[in-house]
């Protein structure tokens, strides 16, 4: 059984950075909506910073404990706290307040099920009246105090959403009024908004982000993939575009900067400047274990680049690359040097994109690495990359019709 966490006992603790150092203390607990079938997630923290209160994501958080809240590592965003819509506070909107014939005494918080952050498990409930907080309590499931986390329609839809893949809430997004669509995007969470920015095209994605102030729309390019970030800016007038580059943290802006001197149509434009690279005395193991990262896209995940010192893009010389595949067969403790695939030779960023897609073809190959005229790796082309360019322009909206058409099929013959 998780333990619990309660937030009476988390709200003014510190927060502390990944070394232990007090940045702030803890004000407020955020929960998005809860659905019938699942518990409200914390979605982060409201700390206060030097007077100001600021929000803290609770991905960046590693655990919570007597000690305060811990950060994994990464600096802060340090802009003024803002509720969204969707958005409960524990302290300010539940402590307190009365359900039924009792109060909220104080909310409880265990591990997800999916081992990645945190929900909401119980409910503390107490009569009215002057009395201590924790005399004559009685705990109960969220299930039974689920009105409390009703956060209006914008909630319900929101919680209907929560567990669908981005590309099923872009197709849900689609078939909504622009205004309710804008409205319902923009209480999504940062992560998931850019996943779902990601399954649009660049004018759906214009159209979803304007209106929103400076800081959320780099808040929003930063979560998304360079390559993808630097497809919505190329779209964007040129002054809108270097705003919302000096808006962005300088390392999350970097990649995208050097994505947008290439065409959009060539090799450069279209790689992700973000694969898996290792030096030559990386382990096999070490190498899987990066590969084993769920966040990782199946085609990016499917190599590592092998490369001289420095391994961040533009690195050091290009050595080869190693398919997890081979990476199976090999002992673990074996330097990845060992098994490096030189076959796979490296393309222009200036080569166009058809003649990257026909090497891609070709040689039967999911990534192709990228190099500069001194042989340096600046990134890599994955096919889904490739495809994504190649298919004519409304293939998603085509792929939805054809995906309902075939679920409504289905429907019909389980039908008794």
């Amino acid at each position: 059984m998780p333990q619990l966490v309660y937030v009476s006992r988390l709200l003014r603790l510190p927060l502390l950075d990944a070394k232990g150092t007090p940045i702030g203390r803890v004000n407020d607990v955020v929960l998005g909506p809860a659905s019938f079938t699942t518990p409200p997630r914390v979605i982060g923290f409201v700390v206060g910073v030097e007077r100001r209160r600021i929000f803290v994501n609770a991905a960046r958080v590693d655990r919570l404990d007597a000690t305060g809240v811990t950060m994994r590592s990464g600096a802060i965003d340090i802009r003024q706290f803002h509720k969204r819509e969707g958005e409960l506070l524990c302290d300010r909107d539940l402590l307190d307040r009365r359900f039924g014939n009792e109060i909220v005494n104080d909310v409880g918080l265990r591990s997800a099920d999916s081992g990645s952050g945190w929900v909401v498990a119980d409910v503390s409930l107490r009569p009215p009246g002057p009395m201590r907080r924790r005399s004559r309590s009685r705990l109960v499931p969220w299930q039974q105090a689920v009105g409390l986390f009703d956060m209006g329609e914008i909630g319900r839809e929101m919680a209907a959403l929560r567990e669908l893949h981005p590309s099923d809430i872009a197709a849900r997004l689609r078939e909504l009024p622009l205004l309710r669509r804008r409205r319902i995007a923009a209480a999504l969470e940062d992560e998931q908004f850019a996943d779902v920015l990601e399954e649009l095209d660049e004018d759906e994605q214009l159209e979803l982000v304007a209106g929103l102030d400076r800081e959320r729309v780099a808040d929003l390019l930063e979560e998304m993939a360079p390559d993808d970030a630097a497809d919505l800016l190329g779209e964007m007038d040129p002054q809108q575009r270097v705003d919302l580059l000096d808006a962005m943290e300088p390392d999350e802006a970097e990649p995208v900067r050097r994505l947008l001197l290439y065409d959009s149509e060539s090799a450069g434009g279209l790689m992700t400047p973000e694969p898996v690279i290792v030096t030559p005395d990386t382990t096999v193991a070490e190498c899987l274990a990066r590969l084993r990262n769920p966040d990782l896209p199946a085609a990016v995940a499917a190599h590592v680049f092998v490369v001289e010192p420095p391994n961040q893009t533009p690195t050091g010389r290009y050595l080869g690359t190693v398919g997890f595949q081979r990476l199976l067969r090999e002992p673990p403790g074996m330097r990845v040097e060992g098994c490096v695939e030189e076959n796979v030779e490296p393309i222009h960023p200036d080569l166009p994109a058809t003649r990257v897609a026909e090497r891609l073809a070709a040689y039967n190959l999911v990534a192709l690495p990228v190099c500069d005229d001194i042989g340096r790796l600046v990134g890599a082309v994955t096919v889904d990359d490739v495809l994504d360019r190649a298919l004519p322009d409304g293939w998603r909206d085509d792929h939805l019709a054809g995906r309902m058409s075939s679920s409504s099929v289905l429907r019909r013959r389980m039908r008794p």
